[in-house]
């Protein structure tokens, strides 16, 4: 059936880019690589990213509003790396009992057994935690306008919209439905989580154009960055080290400014 499907994909787009969690289950892992060898495929893309599960649903929003622009399916695929350090994801949890994403001291570990406890944490682009109350600043967001996406689990709290959107200065807030893996994700179903990005397809488009583009001395594909998101392979050392632009080795510069 999987291989059925991807053959069609591959007919009617001619390129797949498939976008999936660091998270997954070993075996659907084996299974995607199963499906693409089966169909002796240069065409498609597999790429495994270090966001949550709601993240990487906005990674791949993202990615959608960037192939229908003039950009070939391998700068569309190398893209993600780029734009994964622009999207500020997390989630507010009752408990970190069962987290282990971010370092989680022991101290922290006790307060989750206090009833009512609360704590914001941000995977990325870099890793935040902080307990939520009357006195506690929230974790640090971008410095740039963005968009915030929510998705509420069992908690119902309204935390995220009345304290960290105000503080992270979002342009517009939007509600998603939980996606299902985000209670593994997060160790936790009492949650709501949060990813705050890019909206702006021209900024997006900016963004990607700004960096160099090379040529995958393997495959033959378009790049952007030190490695393709076709075949992985690297950019020979001393054309990387001559080339690379900005996040994609040294960190995320500002996004261009609409």
């Amino acid at each position: 059936m999987a291989i059925g499907d991807m053959h069609v994909l591959l007919e009617q787009h001619g390129y797949v880019v498939a976008v999936y969690p660091t998270g997954i289950a070993p075996a659907h892992e084996r299974r995607l690589y199963s499906v693409r060898s089966v169909l002796e495929s240069d065409r498609i893309a597999l790429l495994k990213v270090d966001l949550p599960p709601l993240g990487v649903a906005v990674l791949v929003r993202q990615l959608r509003q960037l192939s229908i622009c003039d950009f070939s399916p391998g700068v569309v695929a190398s893209a993600a790396r780029l734009l994964s350090h622009y999207i500020h994801a997390g989630a507010l949890l009752n408990s970190v009992t069962k987290f282990d994403r971010v370092p989680v001291d022991l101290r922290t570990h006790a307060k989750s057994w206090v009833p009512g406890s609360q704590f914001a944490v941000v995977a990325g682009p870099e890793p935040q935690l902080v307990k939520v109350g009357p006195k506690a600043d929230p974790p640090t967001g971008p410095e740039f306008a963005t968009h915030l996406m929510i998705a509420k689990g069992q908690s119902q709290s309204e935390w995220v919209k009345q304290t960290l959107a105000p503080a992270w200065q979002v342009q517009s807030i939007h509600e998603a439905a939980l996606p299902s893996d985000s209670p593994a994700w997060w160790g936790t179903g009492k949650l709501v989580e949060f990813a705050a990005y890019l909206p702006d397809i021209s900024i997006l488009y900016q963004l990607v154009a700004s960096v160099r583009r090379e040529n995958c001395h393997w495959c033959g594909m378009d790049l952007i960055g030190d490695r393709c998101g076709f075949c992985s392979s690297p950019l020979p050392a001393a054309e990387n080290r001559m080339h690379s632009a900005g996040v994609l080795s040294q960190g995320a510069p500002a996004p261009p400014q609409s």
